[in-house]
């Protein structure tokens, strides 16, 4: 209880608490780590502290109220205990924690969280979400500005170019775009994909009505090998990022587990967010929040596989398809409420999108003619039949059959792209 009252009150306070330049300089700290276990144990193992040199998130929205996300990254001075930054986010590990092979090995996965370089000591907490949707801490470490163990040269250093550039980044969502399997002469070919993956994604509302909020750059970060690793057809190629697909045994799962390699790469440039575009012809993809997302380039489904990915790992939105082959179990526990704005179990739906249905659409909602273009709430989501809910026949978040977002996942969209740039 002592947490949760003390949080309320510096939510309260940190308008009043201080500048941005106050409290930090205008650099990235940031924590790389492993996280380790199985089905059933979670521990997180410290590895590199880096300091790198820009910072592209906001300088107003340090507090994340919205709380979406399976881990929790909360930084608080060490002078006052005094919140000054705070993120939710997802990992690999947390997916893979529900597949079948978690249930008979121990594994390990790269993970690293970010956040504006400190002036002063402070101390770094991450909580897990349990199953019962409550933040845990698990991990804790303090950090200090004068550490001289601190990692501060430059790393990996390849030239970045805009794709579209608005504003100063403290005001926009800022998306980095990573080559992965583009050979060095491949470079102009990805400076094109960069900037028609641009006009696709505000081509779809509501990014559309927001593309001045924008700034997007790609990194010119060539691989030895076009394509990337399909380890069921025996194709290996040495890449940038060592991105596969067969991700947990999916064929279309597209994933690296280098993660550490990704954020070396997207340091090249201010990031809110990490696109990996893949040269392949393939179908696939994936995407986790605030981890990063990819999406291939040359595939004749490729333009809403961007879309559809970029939804997971920007707005936090959850896959709205049921009937499907995945390598997860139990996904969701049906008692609690997903942290995800676009799923639903029912069990506190007030605080999801029952502000959105007309006084005539019934809860659930059949999956009949009259219903089929309203916001309702549909059985069948979140990889499950049975007990999770989705707010539309179809979506951008379920199927490619049409071209739009669903009302729900348009408000989540729009939210965060609020939460980046007000």
């Amino acid at each position: 209880m002592r947490r949760i009252l003390s949080f309320a009150v510096l939510l309260a306070a940190i308008p009043a608490l201080a500048d941005f330049s106050d409290l930090f300089e205008e650099k990235t700290l940031r924590i790389d780590y492993y996280h380790a276990g199985d089905a059933h144990e979670e521990a997180f193992y410290l590895g590199k502290v880096i300091i790198e040199p820009r910072w592209g998130g906001s300088h107003h929205q340090l507090i994340d109220t919205l709380r979406y996300g399976q881990y929790f990254l909360e930084v608080y001075m060490e002078q006052n205990d005094s919140l000054i930054y705070s993120r939710g986010y997802c990992t690999l590990f947390g997916e893979w924690q529900t597949t079948d092979e978690a249930k008979k090995i121990k594994k390990a996965f790269q993970e690293t969280v970010v956040m504006p370089l400190p002036r002063e000591k402070c101390h770094i907490r991450i909580s897990s979400r349990n199953r019962k949707g409550i933040f845990e801490e698990k991990f804790a470490c303090s950090f200090d500005p004068a550490d001289p163990f601190i990692i501060r040269e430059p790393r990996n250093e390849y030239p970045a170019f805009d794709v579209q550039v608005t504003g100063d980044p403290s005001e926009r969502v800022d998306i980095v775009i990573l080559p992965e399997g583009y050979t060095a002469e491949d470079m102009g070919r990805f400076i094109s994909d960069c900037r028609r993956f641009a006009e696709i994604l505000f081509s779809f509302e509501p990014y559309s009505d927001y593309r001045e909020l924008f700034n997007i750059r790609g990194v010119l970060a060539p691989s030895r090998d076009p394509g990337n690793d399909i380890p069921k057809d025996s194709i290996w190629a040495r890449t940038q990022l060592g991105t596969s697909f067969y991700t947990f045994d999916s064929e279309r799962y597209c994933m690296t587990d280098d993660h550490h390699r990704v954020r070396d790469l997207a340091a090249q440039a201010p990031y809110d967010q990490i696109y990996i575009l893949v040269n392949s012809e393939k179908y696939g993809g994936g995407a986790i929040y605030n981890h990063y997302s990819v999406s291939v380039n040359s595939n004749l489904m490729a333009g809403k596989i961007f879309v559809h990915e970029f939804g997971h790992g920007f707005a936090g939105l959850g896959d709205e398809y049921y009937a499907d082959e995945t390598s997860y179990n139990d996904f969701y526990a049906l008692d609690v409420e997903p942290w995800e704005p676009n799923l639903t179990t029912l069990v506190d739906f007030g605080r999801k999108w029952k502000h959105l249905l007309s006084p005539d659409v019934p809860v659930p909602t059949p999956p009949e003619v009259q219903y089929m273009n309203v916001t309702g709430v549909f059985e069948g989501g979140g990889y499950s039949a049975k007990g999770i809910y989705r707010p539309a026949a179809d979506c951008l978040m379920n199927t490619f059959r049409g071209d739009r977002f669903c009302a729900v996942c348009t408000e989540a969209i729009i939210t965060m792209i609020r939460f980046y740039t007000d």
